[in-house]
């Protein structure tokens, strides 16, 4: 069973149809988001809408809660875009009320954890599932923290937002794809967690979208290959300085990949 993780979409239309196509080409079964379908980009309701449709299903990411609920703990920019993202889903409530209640419902219905064929899947981490980071340096500086998580998980486990793809293995370490090879394969002896980065708002100062595959076949716990894909990174950094609501930084930032 091939599975195309995708995670921290963040409303980037472009970056979002660059990886579908390319999942498109790769022979999957499914594809499962990790959360955080909108925030700070530019197209929330297209965005919503695709993953809806294409993902099997999605998980809650923590700006997913804020547009839903309240933008608890966002600095000054995220928290406008959240409103901002607010209003681009209500104003369809006159013109289209059935598009907009669909929409509204399927944030609604997203769950905070999934079990997935022996994946622990969360947003953040197992510990706080909605807002809490792991790290790379964590590996090195958090011991007790890493030790909590990996307590939680059974074997494997999935988890986003930190918009840095990789594996955390219960050494504890973290392996970047590029120490991979791309490629990592699954133990049924160690514990891993994988992070597939971000497809539309990377911070690992590579612009380009992230996912990853997760190639599992049924006899074994299977490997991991990491995807990185160019994109118009202008056409969506342009719709985002064309918005008075949201800040020039969340545009400008996307042609650093932080």
């Amino acid at each position: 069973m091939r599975t195309a993780i995708i995670s921290d979409i963040h409303a980037n239309l472009a970056a979002l149809q660059t990886v579908l196509a390319h999942i498109d080409e790769q022979s999957v079964d499914r594809i499962i988001c990790l959360g955080d379908i909108v925030g700070y980009g530019p197209d929330p309701v297209e965005c919503v809408d695709l993953v809806a449709k294409r993902c099997e299903w999605s998980l809650m990411g923590n700006h997913d809660f804020g547009v839903l609920y309240e933008p608890t703990n966002f600095n000054a920019a995220a928290e406008q875009a959240a409103y901002w993202t607010r209003a681009q889903f209500e104003r369809d409530r006159t013109s289209q009320p059935d598009a907009a209640m669909r929409r509204w419902e399927f944030l609604g219905r997203l769950r905070v954890r999934v079990n997935h064929e022996g994946f622990l899947c969360v947003h953040g981490t197992p510990r706080r599932p909605i807002n809490e980071y792991l790290f790379p340096e964590d590996a090195t500086n958090s011991p007790v923290k890493m030790q909590q998580v990996f307590d939680r998980i059974e074997r494997h486990c999935l988890v986003g937002h930190t918009h840095v793809p990789g594996i955390f293995t219960d050494e504890p370490d973290f392996y970047p794809p590029d120490e991979l090879g791309a490629v990592y394969t699954l133990s049924v002896e160690e514990k891993a967690i994988v992070n597939p980065g971000s497809v539309g708002q990377p911070r690992d100062l590579d612009p380009r979208a992230s996912y990853a595959i997760i190639d599992a076949p049924s006899e074994e716990p299977g490997r991991v290959e990491f995807y990185r894909l160019e994109y118009d990174v202008k056409s969506t950094v342009d719709k985002i300085l064309a918005i008075p609501q949201l800040s020039d930084w969340l545009g400008e930032r996307l042609y650093e990949g932080r």
